[in-house]
Formats: structure tokens, sequence, C-alpha cells
């Protein structure tokens, strides 16, 4: 019996393009920032789902990224400026950085 899994594929072209365009982007790229740029900008996008074997590997990545890349870009450059301005590091995380 083949089990199957749901999946935001709009998650893994966010993930995936996010580095790109943060290493443009002087600014904080620890997890807790990568995730809440990655939240804020899925936010602003249509979700993809598809509904693929478990274990399966994305293949459909690379064309559906070209497909909404503005958009992409667009949502995760926007979600960047707003956690720049904005972390959410309490006092504690910032010390040890």
């Amino acid at each position: 019996m083949q089990q199957h899994q749901m999946k935001n594929y709009m998650e893994e072209i966010v993930f995936n393009t996010m580095d790109d365009i943060l290493k443009d982007i002087n600014m904080c790229k620890c997890e807790r920032c990568r995730y809440d740029i990655a939240a804020k900008a899925l936010n602003d996008l249509p979700p993809q789902y598809i509904v693929t074997q478990k274990g399966e590997i994305y293949s459909k990545i690379n064309n559906l990224k070209t497909q909404f890349e503005v958009d992409v870009i667009a949502a995760i450059t926007k979600a960047a400026i707003i956690v720049k301005r904005n972390p959410n590091h309490d006092a504690e995380t910032l010390l040890k950085r």
C-alpha cells in the first residue's frame, strides 16, 4: 500500500529561493529570522498543493519556481524588510551574537 502526502509546493519554492535573495540583504539570517521571512512570504503567496507518494523527490520545483518567480522574489523581499525592521529575537539571543 502506497502512502501519499499532501505538500504545499510553494514552501519548497520559497525556501529554495530565499538564500539567493537574502545574500543581497544585510540582515540577520538565523533560523528564526529565516522562518519568519518564509511565513510572511507564504502568507502573501497562493498555496500550490500537490499530492505525492511518500518519499518522492520533488522534481517539478524548477518549473513551478520559474512560473512564480517574480511573485516569490517580491514576497520574500517584502518579508525580509519587515523582519529586518522588527526581528523576533529576544535580548538573550541578541547577546549571544
